[in-house]
């Protein structure tokens, strides 16, 4: 299980479609690409709690937005990744607690977003008695975003890296393949990038044992 020090330095990336519903989080989405993959680490943790005060405005403006809620629960759990330590867990709870909302909106919102992010709190936050972690509650969780965005990259690789995480490397290396494989998203250029080279360095990895 990876420490709270750890906690998502992978982050977390949602795919979407740009509707009306998903106009006012496409500048929350871009801004938190810039930051996890441009920014020096050091400048991550201040630059993640700014776009969280804007993430939890919109969320605030549309509260029955499952989109918006879910981009809170992903600001939220960057913000806590970047952060690090025990004083991370009290984000990632209230991460936790916006994709439940998000849910209970509309569990298929963003193509199951909610079930991968929600997922991957569950395996890469520390289990009782000190947070809420589950592995088996967080392959329940990756195996429900699959069934709605079967070929997603993010689907797939945040499934590949619980993989990882369980010591099933084979299963682990297909998940990545499918991954890599996903089709682009132009409106997500930076995001693609970015994950497609955390995709590389698992595959680098495993293969290099």
């Amino acid at each position: 299980m990876p420490t709270l020090i750890r906690l998502f330095v992978t982050g977390l990336l949602t795919v979407f479609t740009l509707t009306s519903q998903a106009a006012d989080i496409a500048p929350l989405q871009q801004r938190w690409a810039e930051i996890q993959y441009q920014l020096p680490d050091k400048e991550k943790p201040a630059a993640f709690e700014a776009l969280a005060a804007e993430a939890e405005q919109v969320s605030q403006n549309e509260p029955d937005s499952a989109p918006a809620l879910i981009w809170h629960g992903i600001i939220l759990s960057s913000w806590a990744g970047a952060e690090g330590g025990l004083g991370a867990l009290g984000k990632v709870k209230q991460a936790k607690a916006e994709l439940e909302k998000a849910l209970a909106i509309d569990p298929e919102a963003l193509n199951g977003s909610a079930y991968t992010s929600l997922g991957a709190l569950y395996y890469q936050v520390p289990g009782w008695p000190i947070g809420f972690g589950d592995d088996d509650q967080a392959e329940a969780l990756l195996k429900r975003a699959l069934e709605l965005n079967p070929d997603g990259i993010d689907s797939n690789f945040f499934w590949a890296d619980y993989l990882l995480d369980q010591n099933r490397y084979a299963e682990a290396k297909a998940a990545l393949l499918k991954a890599q494989a996903a089709a682009p998203r132009p409106e997500r250029p930076l995001a693609d990038q970015g994950r497609q080279a955390e995709i590389r360095e698992r595959l680098t990895k495993l293969t290099n044992g």
